[in-house]
């Protein structure tokens, strides 16, 4: 993990997230939480899964694991997950629909390739987002839901195309339940199109999927696989510089610290620790159908 300095007055950090192989040819980025920055707004995880290309009789496979005290946010680009859980949850998901769990007092879930699309391989590429939870509900009932793509908001213009994932920004709100102020949207600008990033929310990042954009009147720009963060409130009119795609990512930050530790994630310390004993001593509800788990690492 690394950052780079910036000319850019509106920017407080750039980050660098490292390739990391998982296995198999399987890369994430993981730009969230680093040294530099462990949060945006309620953001306390981002990963850029891929971009994997699977053979036929390949795929992915991550086991049953436990969480606490957040939601996770999958959005695809490309491919398709199958994601099962303890609160009983079967679900495909594809590109454009968001599958939003909230983990609260814990939930088990698995993500894998499903048979069909294991016999034929084919690509991969997508974000996980982890939101933590305000205390109040850290401890919420573990929950579920999925939403199709056609149910997401968009809006185009000159240019431009803004799907809003969750939360609130230009004027669109999202149909997916979220428990704080929030902007979590997938911006795809053509050649030369420009976007404004509102200063409604007081946390405000991008992370640049592909292409590259430059800060209008502003020396400088961001390229794949950058997470930039901006100084709150600052005036930001982005351009692209031949075609790019962002993550628009951001919200209210929460006002206690937050402790992780692998995927658990708690106001609490004591919390993580009970979390952790309850995950050894497989205390956690299962996954129905899964007899595989992921230890709880030394």
């Amino acid at each position: 993990m690394s950052i780079r300095s910036s000319d850019i007055d509106a920017v407080d950090t750039i980050i660098l997230p490292p390739v990391r192989d998982l296995g198999d040819g399987f890369t994430v980025r993981r730009a969230l939480p680093s040294t530099h920055r462990r949060m945006v707004g309620p953001f306390i995880f981002f990963d850029q899964m891929g971009e994997a290309v699977f053979n036929s009789g390949e795929g992915l496979d991550v086991r049953p694991h436990p969480h606490i005290g957040l939601a996770t946010v999958t959005y695809l680009l490309e491919g398709e997950i199958l994601h099962r859980d303890s609160v009983g949850s079967v679900q495909s998901i594809r590109p454009g629909e968001v599958n939003w769990m909230t983990a609260g007092s814990g939930i088990v879930h698995s993500e894998r390739t499903s048979d069909e699309n294991r016999a034929k391989g084919g690509k991969l590429f997508g974000l996980q987002t982890w939101v933590a939870l305000p205390t109040q509900h850290e401890e919420a009932d573990p929950g579920f839901s999925h939403h199709k793509a056609q149910e997401i908001p968009t809006i185009e213009d000159a240019g431009t195309r803004l799907t809003l994932i969750a939360g609130s920004s230009d004027g669109l709100v999202s149909p997916v339940k979220t428990f704080s102020d929030m902007v979590y949207a997938d911006i795809v600008l053509q050649d030369g199109a420009r976007y404004q990033v509102k200063a409604e929310h007081i946390e405000r990042a991008i992370y640049v999927v592909a292409g590259e954009v430059e800060v209008i009147g502003q020396t400088g720009g961001f390229a794949t696989g950058e997470l930039v963060v901006f100084k709150p409130g600052a005036e930001i009119v982005l351009r692209a510089k031949g075609g790019a795609r962002l993550m628009l990512l951001g919200g209210e930050p929460l006002p206690e610290k937050r402790n992780i530790y692998w995927n658990f994630v708690s106001s609490s310390a004591e919390r993580i620790e009970q979390a952790k004993a309850d995950w050894q001593a497989q205390r956690f509800a299962k996954v129905p159908d899964e007899s595989e788990f992921i230890p709880l690492p030394a």
